[in-house]
This record gives C-alpha cells, structure tokens and sequence, in this order.
C-alpha cells in the first residue's frame, strides 16, 4: 500500500503532537507516526503515575488528526518514503523527525539474562510500558533501588516511597541533581527524601547486578557491599534516538544535527524534540521541543521568517502525590488539563512560569502549590501529600567576580539564590514557596540591567507573591 502525506512526523510524544496539533490549526495536516500502543501522554508526568496520584490516563495529551500507530523500520530519502513494519509505505513531501530519546542503560555485570532481556524485578523507567510495569510490580515493604539520583531518579525513588517501598538511591555524583541545583538545594532535596524514609548514598559506584533463577536480588556496589532488592530501577538518563536518521545517512552528533530552520543534512527532512541537536546543543527538555514544534509549524505552513535560535529553559519540580488519591492533593479540585500547550517541569520556559506548582513532566498537572499541603503533614519535609517545590534556572554555580544573594530558613525548608553579574541576573536556584519564581525567571529571561542598588531584587526574594 502506498498513500501520499505532505507532511509525515514519526513520533507522537510532547513534540511530534504538538507539531501535528499546530500544523492541523494553521491548515496543514500532517501524518503522525507512533509507535507506541497507547494514547500520546505526558512521558515526564509518569513518576506521578507510579505514585498513583494519576491513572495513566489522565496524563494522555490530546491526539492530533491523522495519528496512526506504526513503527518506522527505514527512510529511503531518494524515494522520500518510510517503511512501516506492517509493510506499508508512506510517501512524504516533508519528513519530520521527532523520535524523542531512550533511557540509558548502564554498563553493569548482570544487566542482562543470557537471553539479553533485563531479569525480573529490573525496570527502566522512560515508557508507559516501563511505569506500569513498574508499578504492578510494587509493593508496600518491597525492597527497591533506584540508580541514578537526577530529576527522574529523585521523581522515582519519591514515588516509591510513597507506594510504601524500602528505597536506596545511588548516585554516582556528589550530590543529587547535580545539573540543575547548587549544594544547598541538593542538600534540601536529599532532606526531603530522607524524610520520607528513602536511603540517599551519593558519591556510590553501582557495579554488579545479581540474579536468581531471572529474578533480580541483589545490587552489589563498587566497594563490595551488596544490597537486597527485589526492584531496580535504571534512571541513569537519556540518549537521542538517532538510529533511523543514521541508517538514512543524515549527519549525526550527539543528536541530528539541525540549523535555525530544524532542517537536517537533507533539506526535505526536520527534526525537533529529545532527538535534535541544535547549535551544539540536545536539549531533552519540554520547553525547547515545544518552541522548536511551534517554529517549525509556521515554517512547514508558509511563514518563512520563523527560526529557532535556542530555548532558555527553566527546571521546575514538585514532588508530590499520595497513593490512590486521584486528586490535585488535599484541598485541590484535581489536576488541571494536560495539553501540549501547558509546559511543565523537566523544564518550564520562562515566559510560562506561573504561580502553581508543576510536578515532574510535560503538563500542568495540578493546581496544588507551595502553602497547599494538609497543615497537618508535618511541614515542608512532612510527609507525602506535602508538595515539595523547586526551581532552577541559568548559571547556578558563580564565576569569579559575580554577586550572590542567597536566603535561607531551615525551619521552613526554604532557600533562594541568586546570581548576578555585570549588573545582570544570570541564574539562580528556589526551594520551597516559589511565589517569586515567575518575576525572577522574567528579569533572566530579559537580562536587563538591574538597579544598582539592588532594591528590586531582594524584594523579589523577600515577597512570595512577586509571581
């Protein structure tokens, strides 16, 4: 069977859909290829899902027109077609690539069974499949370690715990979110978890993983320590899929490499999203794949003034989420709509940072915010329908000469930093009541010179409400 699209994206995560979405509006339709069973959904919301605050379906994205189910076994950009699995052929004017990225598995001893599948109990965690497999598998008491102590690693082991598991997180850095936070909101993080019972080793080298019989038991680390687990959870990070676009000879760096219009090696294919590589630079994040979708979508549809010139990205966490609550969190009217046009955290761009709080992923998934916890959880370390909220954006670490200005209350469990230089705000890291977030990320994202004497900005750090 052959069929003619115009355009034809293969991939329907935040960026394919959201590509498709806006092509549909602005009288472009578009093709979309997934090859995933289930509905488009909001990949980075799942560590909500494995809490059971969601049901799988409430983090579904809205699906495009012209969304088919199909696997993309090769590109023939002579012919300008792509092979599906089912045999068909798909002709295409345009072709987008938004393929996303897979998790990163590990060079451990005993990943693997001798038939190359990961043993029982052992669970990646980048695909609805992975989460609800995941989450099948836990129980209260079940003894978990999660590897790799980054935003997904933080996301799982909290949701873990919060399914009522005995967790170890093993990070191999010094500290935990090492990319986005400085040692003090680190530290505040890892207060967190272990407030919730979760077990933090940091600076610990996972080496060995032990199975009986195909079942995981063990995970031995690098000083010879062994510890008992009936889960594992691989959340060592994320690699561009990249595969079909090298097998179709385009010109591969980290990701696909693109230019301000996302057009790759070959002018008659695109890329955006966790696959592509701009300027030197694989973003992985939502707000960068959503900026580079809406460019493209006034490009494929006869605007051709749009570029891409690089996304400014905010990271923005709450941990939250209590199980089987089906809800915002105590006091909310549940979470709020999951679009392709609400950002979430992973990343937030600054231009959408609002006064609610955002959980781990691609939505807006709740309306819960810092001061919405049951007063009776016990603070902001409290317990597990307490949100625990943080945000980070720009340079974190200061140069030599920079001005910081941090605010810290340990009673509270709040800290805000700061950095400037040449009179410019360039980065800064927010725990706990992030009222002020929205103002500050505007100042970054203008980088107009601040007042010399820094009235402005403290009182953006001293008020809650600056947002």
């Amino acid at each position: 069977m052959t069929s003619k699209t115009r355009v034809v994206v293969i991939g329907a995560g935040l960026a394919g859909v959201t590509l498709a979405r806006r092509l549909g509006e602005l009288g472009t339709p578009a093709l979309t290829l997934g090859d995933e069973e289930h509905r488009p959904y909001n990949r980075v919301l799942l560590a909500e899902v494995l809490a059971g605050r969601y049901g799988a379906e409430v983090i579904a994205l809205p699906s495009p027109a012209g969304l088919l189910r199909g696997r993309v076994t090769g590109i023939d950009r002579a012919g300008r077609t792509v092979r599906c699995a089912d045999g068909s052929v798909i002709a295409y004017d345009t072709l987008v690539l938004a393929t996303g990225s897979n998790a990163v598995l590990p060079p451990l001893r005993g990943l693997f069974t001798p038939d190359r599948v990961l043993p029982e109990g052992m669970h990646a965690f980048r695909t609805m499949d992975d989460c609800l497999g995941l989450s099948k598998a836990v129980r209260p008491g079940a003894r978990a370690v999660v590897i790799g102590g980054g935003l997904l690693g933080v996301s799982a082991a909290r949701a873990l715990a919060v399914r009522g598991a005995q967790v170890v997180l093993a990070q191999q850095s010094e500290r935990l979110m090492e990319r986005q936070l400085d040692p003090a909101a680190s530290a505040l993080v890892r207060r967190h978890l272990e407030g919730l019972g979760v077990e933090v080793h940091t600076e610990c080298r996972v080496r060995d993983v032990r199975s009986v019989g195909g079942a995981v038991r063990s995970v031995e680390m690098g000083d010879g320590y062994a510890l008992g687990a009936d889960l594992v959870v691989l959340a060592c990070g994320v690699r561009p899929r990249v595969g079909l676009a090298r097998e179709a000879g385009l010109e591969i760096g980290k990701g696909v490499l693109v230019d301000d219009e996302l057009r790759t090696s070959d002018p008659h294919v695109r890329a955006v999203g966790d696959c592509a590589q701009h300027a030197g630079r694989v973003y992985g994040l939502a707000a960068p794949a959503l900026e580079q979708a809406q460019v493209l979508a006034e490009l494929l549809a006869g605007d051709g003034t749009a570029r891409y010139h690089g996304t400014r990205s905010l990271t923005r966490l709450t941990l939250t989420g209590a199980v089987g609550s089906g809800s915002g969190g105590p006091g909310s009217e549940g979470p709020a709509p999951v679009s392709p046009g609400s950002v979430g955290s992973g990343s937030v761009s600054p231009g959408s940072v609002g006064s609610g709080s955002v959980g781990p992923g691609y939505g807006d998934p709740s309306p819960v915010g810092p001061g919405s916890a049951d007063p009776g959880s016990g603070g902001p370390f409290g317990g597990p329908d307490t949100p625990f909220d943080l945000a980070a954006f720009g340079e974190t670490d200061p140069r030599p000469g920079d001005d910081v200005v941090q605010l810290a209350d340990a009673t509270r469990g709040t800290y805000r930093k700061v950095v400037v230089r040449d009179d410019r705000l360039v980065g800064g890291v927010l725990v706990g009541e992030l009222g002020t977030v929205g103002a500050l990320a505007r100042a970054w994202e203008g980088a107009e010179p601040l007042p010399s004497d820094g009235g402005p900005l403290l009182h953006l750090l001293t008020q809650d409400g600056g947002s």
